[in-house]
């Protein structure tokens, strides 16, 4: 209860104290003690303009793997003050999206868990509790995900998601990609109303055995209509990040890779990433941790994915060539800091986002740049000119 109060003490704040210095406004602050680290950020705007974030916890002191806990914040003044209005029990890494005027909330009740999907008529403050299949419990088994964007498109929702079933039950081999879809119109909390692809498992020989494993996919049209989950890749043999681009088919049943053509160079590929198609640019856009020179030449032999402390935004014509556009959020120290799992949307001629957050807050170091103590909102003003 403390904890829950000084929270939200610190989001109606207008001036932060010791957290003063972190950038961005802060939504919430889970102080380094508590052993309860900010995970998977999720954000959308509601009709009438107010902004909607979700996270949960992980951690020894949080419940993530009986029953996992996630909050839900508003913004009124377009994420200058943020206020938390719901508590969700059986909630983790789950997404927000908006869809017919009603809020959403999808992913497993905890890690490695049930899929459920929730309804919220009230802008969060309150929600439908999944019971049974005719309500929201939607796959059960063991499931993995990041709060990736449920995306709208002929006709269609559609949202990646990882089998965790193993038959190696380690992270990331235990992952088989796949892609869940329902038409618009259904009722969504009516499991029937869903229907999953085919799930494609991890193969040990992939990049010359040094595949660890893929993860956090993205649904992604391409300029040709191609359907793409394009996946996070763990490649601990060298320091060149990856992404995997998976075929979806039309109908969103066959999920298929190509080896020799599926692994492609994708700088922050090895962290979670978040692919958007922006039409008055023609052109995609994501947030990634790149690993620039400096940094990966004071560490050559750590692991790609543990860089997190700078934020890129990164444009393409085709989602195969890429390029820089400009460092949004950098700190000199690869340990202790990071801004990581972005989730972002594009408002008119703005980007913005949420950011799992790790810093300094005045007094502590967080425990690493990993397991985070702080939910930040950003935005970036007039993106597409940068």
């Amino acid at each position: 209860m403390i904890q829950s109060i000084f929270c939200l003490t610190l989001c109606l704040m207008p001036i932060y104290g010791f957290s003063q210095k972190v950038p961005g406004n802060v939504v919430c602050f889970s102080a380094v003690d508590e052993q309860k680290y900010i995970g998977s950020p999720s954000l959308v705007v509601m009709p009438n303009g107010d902004y909607v974030a979700s996270h949960d916890f992980f951690g020894p002191q949080s419940s993530e793997w009986q029953q996992a806990e996630s909050r839900i914040f508003i913004s009124k003044d377009q994420g200058k003050k943020w206020k938390q209005v719901s508590t969700i029990k059986g909630a983790f890494w789950s997404s927000l999206f908006v869809h017919q005027g009603d809020l959403y909330f999808l992913g497993p009740d905890r890690h490695h868990g049930t899929v459920l999907i929730r309804k919220s008529s009230n802008a969060g403050k309150t929600w439908t509790q999944p019971t049974n299949r005719e309500n929201g419990v939607l796959l059960t088994g063991e499931f993995h995900c990041a709060p990736m964007p449920v995306v709208s498109y002929a006709g269609r929702l559609w949202r990646p998601m990882e089998t965790a079933h193993g038959p190696v039950l380690e992270w990331g081999k235990r992952y088989a990609a796949m892609v869940m879809s329902a038409d618009e119109n259904a009722d969504l909390l009516n499991a029937k109303s869903w229907q999953v692809s085919n799930a494609v498992p991890y193969q040990s020989h992939y990049l010359s055995g040094n595949f660890g494993g893929w993860l956090e996919g993205n649904f992604v049209v391409g300029k040709d209509q191609q359907l793409w989950n394009i996946l996070r890749v763990d490649d601990r043999s060298t320091q060149q990040e990856k992404a995997a681009f998976l075929k979806l088919s039309k109908d969103g049943k066959q999920l298929s890779f190509d080896e020799s053509t599926g692994f492609r160079e994708f700088p922050g590929g090895s962290k979670k990433f978040v692919i958007k198609y922006d039409e008055p640019s023609a052109m995609y856009y994501t947030l990634v941790n790149v690993i620039p020179e400096k940094y990966a030449k004071q560490f050559p032999d750590r692991s790609p994915s543990t860089f997190r402390n700078v934020l890129m935004l990164r444009k393409s014509k085709d989602l195969t060539d890429w390029v820089d556009v400009k460092i949004i959020l950098e700190h000199e120290d690869v340990i202790y800091h990071g801004f990581q799992y972005v989730d972002w949307l594009i408002e008119n001629d703005d980007l913005i986002f949420l950011s799992r957050t790790a810093y300094f807050d005045g007094n502590k170091k967080a425990k690493n740049n990993h397991d985070a103590n702080y939910l930040t909102f950003h935005r970036i003003e007039d993106f597409r000119k940068l």
